[in-house]
């Protein structure tokens, strides 16, 4: 048995992502990259974010602090504290429209 609280993760990582010098911080909650389910803790400065990127696998975007912007070339979403966002089969990016905390949640496509 394994408990995190996320609200502490949470408030631990928004502190480094504001000191970071690239405005993100991270922590794999759940998982890794040797199970097919991984869930990680991101936190991110107001304007910085994750660039474009491939999706490896299905895959969701709790809110857990903050407003952020999920967004493929053709589409784009915005999710505030609370939102679950579903993240498209396409290249997307990730970013903070304010200091937020989002945990991703990936299960991974053989």
């Amino acid at each position: 048995m394994q408990k995190s609280s996320l609200a502490i993760l949470t408030v631990e990582h928004l502190e480094k992502a504001r000191a970071s010098s690239s405005g993100r911080s991270a922590q794999t909650v759940v998982g890794g990259q040797t199970h097919t389910l991984r869930q990680t803790l991101i936190a991110l400065r107001a304007g910085a974010g994750l660039d474009e990127h491939e999706n490896p696998g299905e895959a969701t975007v709790h809110v857990l602090h903050g407003r952020v912007r999920l967004a493929t070339r053709d589409s784009a979403w915005e999710g505030a504290t609370g939102d679950v966002l579903v993240v498209p089969d396409a290249r997307h990016s990730l970013a903070a429209i304010e200091d937020a905390a989002v945990l991703l949640t990936v299960a991974k496509l053989a």
